[in-house]
């Protein structure tokens, strides 16, 4: 029955109300009693006295055991983080001068890395003068494009970002998935 320093529940000894809406621990509700009846039905069953809705009028308190609560909160709470899917991002970088062997060569990587579920960011870096005309950039990412369509979904169409042209490609979402 002690209220922990980072929690920020008002519960047993940190109630100031004179009368509460009394639920208890079992979904039964023992209507409004004063703050002395209740702690006597949480000391009662052994169980504590947390406020739920304190802004309320009259402030609506619950018995339970607030240890277990927590724990199955936080149970939750990890449970739902291992469903979650981590989202990985892969960068393939090209040069404004790129051969077109060359090109086919990371487009492979970038297909192997579509197939396993990962997003790939193609980028062209821009040298020097090639600043000035950042549709040769475009060009090159225009180029890679028909080689990934069948199996990405383009979520970004090239853009001047910096020194760089982006382009980002999804994984395109079948039946299987």
């Amino acid at each position: 029955m002690i209220k922990e320093k980072n929690d920020d529940v008002i519960m047993n000894d940190d109630i100031t109300a004179r009368e509460l809406r009394c639920l208890g621990d079992d979904g039964t509700q023992h209507g409004i009693v004063t703050l002395q009846q209740a702690f006597a039905l949480a000391d009662e069953k052994g169980l504590d006295l947390v406020l739920i809705a304190p802004d309320a009028k009259p402030p609506v308190a619950k018995i339970m055991d607030y240890g277990k609560f927590k724990y199955q909160k936080e149970k939750k709470k990890k449970e739902a983080k291992k469903k979650q899917k981590i989202i990985v991002l892969k960068e393939i970088k090209f040069s404004v001068k790129i051969a077109d062997n060359d090109i086919g060569y990371k487009v492979k990587h970038a297909r192997e890395f579509l197939e396993c579920g990962n997003h790939v960011k193609f980028r062209v870096f821009l040298k020097g003068r090639e600043m000035s005309n950042p549709s040769l950039g475009a060009a090159v990412l225009n180029r890679v494009w028909p080689m990934v369509e069948d199996i990405g979904v383009k979520d970004k169409e090239p853009k001047l970002e910096g020194r760089y042209v982006n382009m980002l490609v999804l994984p395109k979402k079948d039946a299987s998935n």
